[in-house]
């Protein structure tokens, strides 16, 4: 069976930014002293790319009944590499900010290294403007606290994308 690598890469980082979607819902933002605008901008956003991603990924269930087939197992294994490599950057107890990484994972891969560009099934999340949230969530931002866990959001981000670039499916 041929395996097309970069689909099961993009669907395993589709699935852990559902998961990150999921954090981001219950996380508590309030923590931080961010603009009503914002806010709303953001919550706003999250629930569209949530909506994007339920259109395209399969519920939890099915990636479960379905874990022997060599697909799915691919797509797992890169979901638990993505999970792991995101984990070593994040100390116990260490602020995070789910919805910023959820950005930055999906920018880095989708409009930095331009995987599934040709795709018709990820053409969202290609042309999509990430330049706007970031404008949010770092230029527009007065709390230098949590602009400087956005950076970090971001740095994550890009080290993890780049190793899961480099990774193969073995």
């Amino acid at each position: 069976m041929i395996l097309n690598v970069s689909k099961i890469k993009t669907e395993a980082l589709l699935l852990f930014c559902r998961d990150l979607i999921d954090a981001y819902a219950q996380s508590d933002d309030n923590i931080f002293n961010i603009d009503d605008e914002i806010k709303v901008y953001v919550n706003d956003t999250i629930i569209q790319l949530q909506k994007a991603i339920n259109q395209i990924v399969q519920p939890q269930q099915y990636y479960i009944d379905n874990s022997r087939n060599t697909r799915i197992r691919s797509i797992l294994k890169s979901y638990e590499y993505i999970n792991r490599s995101i984990s070593a950057h994040l100390s116990p107890g260490q602020r995070f900010n789910p919805a910023m990484l959820c950005f930055s994972l999906l920018t880095t891969w989708f409009a930095e290294f331009r995987y599934e560009n040709q795709s018709k099934i990820f053409i969202y999340f290609t042309i999509y403007p990430y330049g706007n949230i970031y404008d949010k969530l770092l230029l527009n931002l007065t709390n230098d606290e949590y602009k400087a866990l956005n950076i970090s959001m971001i740095r994550i981000a890009e080290d993890v994308i780049l190793k899961l670039h480099k990774s193969n499916l073995k």
